[in-house]
């Protein structure tokens, strides 16, 4: 019987009894199985499904937090990835969340758990347990890509005797797990700066990787991706929810649009050129279809899906009760005298809304114009009083848990919506502003021609070139791809994520918001992997 991938990904997280865990007593680096006949042992790879099923280990990783689902170790049997943190807080997508979003204009949320109203405030500290997840979670998937590629070598398949059609597969699998480990390291580079690299050629065991330079890590991310061209499929020519070229193109064009901010050089030329191949070349289409399918249940195969160069695969029926991934995102920001049922959902959780500054990007808030501004207003107020007050603060009802023709999804407490982490319009945006950064590479009447047409997909008004300015841009970046994990490393490269030159209500802790200091541009080494790892530096600040 075929299975899709979409399914394998979360049924083979499942049943294969994980247990690995981060432990303190090495650096917190290092991710090894403690059993020898469990997850990633020779044992395991006799079988020759294990390699598929390891690397749908890896993309289910992004959304949930352990091998059953939340991985909640108060309950018997549950293992989460990460030892001390629960499944459902130390999912990838959430702190993606967490840090990309709570931190800017664009959401904050009411709960008071442990340090996370400092993430809202930008008064985080290094003992910052949600930071820490956030580190610990990309350093374990670089650990399980590592020991994957360990053991796929053509000597170790060899020796077990593959033959060469499962090789042939293989290669394209150690090509994804070298994307997602890419992946991982342009986060860490992105958040936290200067970081360890660890390889499959580096030793299991007790050492303490050397800590790299910003500027170090971006050249092995850069190397990562220009190599893998030669290795990852096709464009469009994976299973849907698996990367391939494009994927790669499109990260090597993020980290060479933020060259300036991660090494002191700008890359917009570079910037540019790969935005063109991908918008002319790889066969991903601008999808045609209400802009709300985007982000609603059946978003893979709605039409939206001609867009998505990246998807984080969500599924109902497929994945155990989990509070990571879409179901935070779902769960979190329905409250107040909102119906969860209209949502597509079981229930809200009364946490996330939006600012009021984020608000006023729309001209519109009642969203009749731009159909991007999805606020929910009835019984909410636009100021923030009190944070922890949900009615507080619009809610934001981008996403949807039910089919694009407005029948219900598979079920209605875990959602079936993909997280769009890549998109082609995000390509078209990327393109424009490293045009209008000075790309001699680019073409401005063909980037305006670009923004005029994501914003006639919004039913916004068409701009003309003059009103085609940086300062658009990020506007425009925010009201087409807010609460996609992109506005705190956006705002940092516009020089308004931190310090006065952009203020929003309860930056920096007070009501109407204030200055915060520029060193929180990089967020700190967290305080318990330097007590792992004591060769590890503090960012300067903290």
């Amino acid at each position: 019987m075929k299975i899709s991938f979409k399914y394998i990904s979360y049924f083979f997280l499942f049943v294969l009894g994980l247990s690995m865990t981060l432990t303190s007593c090495t650096d917190d680096l290092n991710v090894t199985p403690k059993d020898d006949d469990e997850f990633l042992s020779e044992t395991f790879f006799k079988d020759p499904a294990s390699y598929k099923q390891v690397l749908a280990k890896l993309y289910a990783g992004l959304y949930v937090g352990g091998n059953d689902g939340d991985g909640d170790a108060a309950i018997p049997g549950r293992n989460p990835d990460i030892a001390g943190l629960g499944g459902d807080f130390s999912s990838y997508l959430r702190l993606l969340f967490v840090t990309q979003e709570f931190s800017t204009d664009e959401a904050i949320i009411a709960w008071a758990d442990g340090t996370l109203p400092t993430i809202n405030a930008q008064t985080w500290a290094p003992a910052n347990e949600f930071l820490e997840g956030t580190f610990s979670r990309a350093f374990y998937h670089i650990s399980v890509a590592n020991e994957f590629l360990r053991q796929t070598t053509d000597e170790k398949l060899t020796e077990r005797g593959v033959d060469a059609n499962l090789r042939t597969e293989i290669a394209a699998f150690r090509a994804e797990a070298r994307f997602l480990r890419a992946f991982s390291y342009y986060n860490l580079m992105d958040l936290f700066g200067n970081v360890p690299i660890t390889t499959e050629n580096d030793p299991v065991g007790f050492f303490y990787p050397v800590q790299k330079s910003r500027a170090e890590v971006f050249a092995f991310v850069e190397s990562e991706l220009k190599d893998l061209d030669n290795s990852l499929v096709a464009s469009r020519a994976n299973e849907y929810g698996r990367v391939d070229k494009t994927a790669a193109k499109f990260l090597l064009a993020q980290i060479y649009l933020n060259a300036k901010v991660y090494t002191g050089t700008d890359r917009n030329n570079e910037a540019a050129s790969l935005c063109n191949e991908i918008i002319t070349s790889s066969g991903y289409t601008f999808a045609n279809v209400p802009y709300r399918y985007l982000f609603s249940a059946d978003n893979n195969r709605n039409g939206a899906q001609s867009e998505v160069i990246f998807p984080i695969v969500g599924d109902g029926n497929a994945i155990r009760a989990t509070g990571g991934g879409m179901s935070f995102i779902m769960h979190a920001s329905i409250g107040g005298s909102m119906d969860a049922a209209s949502r597509g959902m079981d229930g809200g959780w009364q946490g996330i809304r939006t600012r009021r500054e984020f608000v006023n990007l729309f001209p519109d808030e009642t969203a009749t114009a731009d159909k991007r501004g999805t606020f929910y207003t009835a019984g909410q107020s636009k100021d923030i009083n009190n944070v922890a007050t949900f009615t507080d603060g619009y809610a934001v009802t981008k996403y949807i848990n039910k089919n694009s023709d407005g029948s219900a999804a598979q079920r209605n407490d875990i959602p079936d919506i993909d997280f769009p982490m890549f998109r082609l319009t995000d390509a078209y945006l990327m393109y424009a502003e490293a045009t209008l950064r000075g790309a001699t590479t680019g073409n401005i009447t063909t980037a305006l021609g670009y923004i005029n047409q994501i914003r006639s997909r919004a039913n916004a008004q068409a701009i003309t070139l003059p009103e085609l300015t940086l300062d658009f841009i990020l506007d425009e970046r925010g009201r087409e791809l807010f609460w996609e994990c992109h506005r705190r490393t956006d705002l940092i490269r516009f020089g308004k994520f931190t310090g006065s030159s952009k203020i929003w209500q309860w930056k920096g802790g007070s009501v109407n918001g204030n200055a915060t200091e520029s060193y929180r541009d990089l967020m700190p080494i967290p305080a318990r992997n330097i007590q792992a790892n004591p060769t590890l530096k503090q960012n300067p600040g903290y």
